[in-house]
C-alpha cells in the first residue's frame, strides 16, 4: 500500500519504530521517492564571485546560510515531507547552534560530512583540503586515511555533543561518477564508522560553458542521468544513495547558469522520477541558493511537483532511499558522457 506525505512525516516524528515501518513501506512501494538535501557548509564565489575564503573556514556558518535552512525545513515540513541536511563539523564550534536544533527538532534528519570538508579520496595529505595546504602542520606525520578516519569521528562526536543526535547517514565532499565502486578501503572505513549508507556517487552528464544557456542536449543529458542515481548496495552491503544532477553548485558556479535554467533541469529531473517511479535526490547548499534562488523557488518547485504527482510520490529523507537501494544489488559502473 502506498504511503502519503503526510502519514510519513507522522510516522517519522512518533518514533524510530513507526519510522522504520514507515520507512520501509515507502521503500517498497511503487512511489516515486523525492528527496531535498541540503549541505550546510560555505562555498566559494558566494555571495561575491572573487570570495575564496570560504575554503579554509568551511563550517564558519554565515547567519544568511543559516536562516535560508531554516526556512528551507519549514516549507518542505508544510509541504508533508522533510528535509535532510549534511553539516560540516566545524559548524559545531560556533557559539550558538540553535537554528539547528531547531531544524531537528522539526524532523529533519541531519547527516555527518566531515569535520574540515575533507576529500576523502585523497590518498596524499596534500590532497584532503586548502586548510591543511595552508596548515599543514595540523595534520603533520599524519597518513590521509588517518587524517579521513578522524575527520569522520569527530564529527560524529561534535553532533552528539551539540545536537544530542547519531549523525543519520554520511555524504562524501564532492561527489564521484563511480562513487566507491573502486575504494572498498573507504567503504569499510564508512561501515566501521557505523555507517549503513553514504551518498558518494554524482553521475557525469553534459554541460555548458560558463554563461551559456544549456541546450536540449544538455537537459537531455541531465535527464539521461537520472538512471544512474538510483540507490544500490555494494557488495559489502554498505548503500549508495546518489547526488541527482545537476546541483546547484554545478549550475551557479560551474556553468553560472541563470536561475530558469537551473529550475528547468531540475523539473526534468524530478519529472523523470515520478514518471519512472524512481528517485531524486536533489542537492543543495545554502550558502549558494540564498544568493542564486533567494526566493526558495527550487525547493517550492519540488514541493509543488510531488504535490501535483498525488500518491504517485513522496518527499522523504535518504534512510528511506536507502531502504530502497537495500533491495538492489550494484548494477556496475556509471555511464560516461
Amino acid at each position: 500500500m502506498n504511503l502519503t506525505r503526510r502519514q510519513f512525516l507522522t510516522a517519522a516524528l512518533a518514533g524510530t519504530g513507526m519510522a522504520a515501518a514507515a520507512c520501509r513501506s515507502a521503500a517498497e512501494s511503487d512511489q516515486a521517492l523525492v528527496a531535498i538535501t541540503l549541505d550546510l557548509e560555505m562555498s566559494r564565489n558566494f555571495p561575491a564571485w572573487d570570495d575564496t575564503h570560504w575554503d579554509y573556514e568551511k563550517g564558519n556558518l554565515n547567519a544568511e546560510t543559516k536562516r535560508y535552512a531554516v526556512e528551507a525545513c519549514k516549507r518542505v515540513k508544510a509541504a508533508g515531507g522533510v528535509l535532510h541536511c549534511f553539516a560540516v563539523g566545524q559548524t559545531f564550534e560556533q557559539e550558538n547552534v540553535d537554528w539547528l536544533k531547531e531544524i531537528v527538532k522539526g524532523g529533519h534528519p541531519v547527516g555527518n560530512h566531515t569535520y574540515d570538508h575533507v576529500n576523502v579520496t585523497a590518498t596524499k595529505p596534500a590532497d584532503l583540503q586548502f586548510r591543511f595546504q595552508r596548515a599543514p602542520w595540523l595534520i603533520e606525520g599524519k597518513p590521509a586515511a588517518d587524517v579521513i578516519r578522524e575527520n569522520v569521528r569527530l564529527t560524529t562526536a561534535a553532533m552528539k555533543a551539540r545536537l544530542g543526535i547519531e549523525p543519520a547517514g554520511f555524504r562524501t565532499p564532492g561527489g564521484f561518477s563511480a562513487g566507491l565502486r573502486d575504494r572498498p578501503d573507504l567503504r569499510r572505513l564508512f561501515r566501521e564508522s557505523g555507517f549503513t549508507w553514504v551518498s558518494s556517487l554524482y553521475p557525469p552528464h553534459k554541460t555548458t560553458q560558463p554563461r551559456e544557456q544549456p541546450g536540449v542536449d544538455v537537459y537531455d543529458s541531465i535527464v539521461r542521468a537520472q538512471a544512474a542515481a538510483q540507490p544500490f548496495a555494494y557488495p559489502d552491503g554498505l548503500v549508495e544513495v546518489p547526488m541527482s544532477p545537476i546541483s546547484d553548485i554545478g549550475a551557479f558556479r560551474g556553468g553560472r547558469w541563470k536561475l530558469e535554467w537551473f529550475l528547468k533541469a531540475v523539473r526534468l529531473g524530478v519529472e523523470w522520477a515520478i514518471e519512472h517511479r524512481a528517485t531524486f535526490d536533489f542537492l543543495g547548499h545554502p550558502s549558494c541558493l540564498y544568493v542564486t534562488d533567494p526566493e526558495f523557488r527550487t525547493i517550492d518547485l519540488i514541493c509543488d511537483l510531488v504535490r501535483k504527482a498525488g500518491d504517485r510520490a513522496a518527499i522523504v529523507d535518504l534512510g528511506t532511499l536507502a531502504a530502497r537501494g537495500r533491495l538492489k544489488k550494484d548494477g556496475g559502473s556509471s555511464p560516461k558522457e
